[in-house]
């Protein structure tokens, strides 16, 4: 849930390297959805204009359902491109697949309102991360949803956007609606930091995740399968996650 963006303050990078495959073969069982439900009074950034869901036709009247949504592609559970902060960066079409699925840690790190996640809480956060794995963080913030104190979230700290960089993570995803600070704590002139760190350097962005507490502090296999939508900034994403087999 990102609001108007701020004059850019970083350039289109490329996309960071990704090691070859680490040995682990794949999840083995049922698949967990990390997918808010989609509706149209989903918690949402207050910049945003509100979703409308209608049926243009429905049954019995008509011969067939048939439902239009309007919303922008930041709302619910989704996927940042580069595009979104880089003015110059790949818009979701243009995302290789390989940066949408693959080799994942959930880490659960619980903090109060608006408190920050550092370096330090990804150092010593468990399963150790492997480099090209994505990083799913499980604060509990989910169970907020639809309620004031969703925004009342916690965010990363430049320092543990700069980690995330150095270690070749992927995508990062959060339970919340920003890895920014909340909208309403933002002093004037903020310029989403976090955001620009990421994705100037092709670390993608996933908001609005829930369900991850059944994985925490877990290794998965995960897939945000988000639309190819042409020249856009972001995509709304069903997300998928379960545990990792050893080679």
């Amino acid at each position: 849930m990102c609001d108007h963006i701020a004059p850019i303050t970083r350039a289109w990078k490329g996309w960071l390297p990704l090691p070859e495959p680490t040995g682990e073969t794949g999840g083995n069982g049922p698949w967990t959805d990390l997918t808010h439900v989609l509706t149209e009074n989903l918690s949402r950034s207050t910049a945003f204009p509100q979703p409308v869901f209608r049926h243009l036709l429905k049954m019995p009247e008509g011969n067939a359902n048939i439902t239009e949504i309007q919303m922008v592609v930041h709302h619910g559970t989704h996927v940042d491109a580069p595009r979104h902060f880089m003015i110059d960066g790949p818009a979701f079409d243009q995302i290789p697949l390989d940066r949408l699925y693959g080799t994942a840690v959930i880490w659960r790190i619980e903090k109060e309102p608006f408190a920050p996640i550092t370096a330090d809480d990804l150092k010593t956060a468990r399963p150790k991360l492997k480099r090209g794995d994505m990083v799913l963080l499980d604060t509990g913030w989910a169970q907020y949803i639809n309620t004031e104190k969703y925004e009342d979230h916690p965010f990363l700290t430049i320092d543990a956007a700069d980690w995330l960089v150095s270690h070749q993570v992927k995508l990062l995803g959060v339970d919340f609606s920003t890895p920014d600070l909340t909208a309403h704590k933002r002093p004037a002139g903020f310029t989403w930091p976090v955001h620009q760190i990421l994705l100037s350097q092709g670390v993608l962005v996933a908001e609005h995740l829930t369900n991850l507490r059944s994985h925490a502090n877990q290794r998965v296999e995960a897939m945000f399968l988000a639309l190819p939508i042409a020249g856009s900034d972001g995509a709304p994403a069903r997300v998928l996650a379960r545990p990792l087999v050893a080679a």
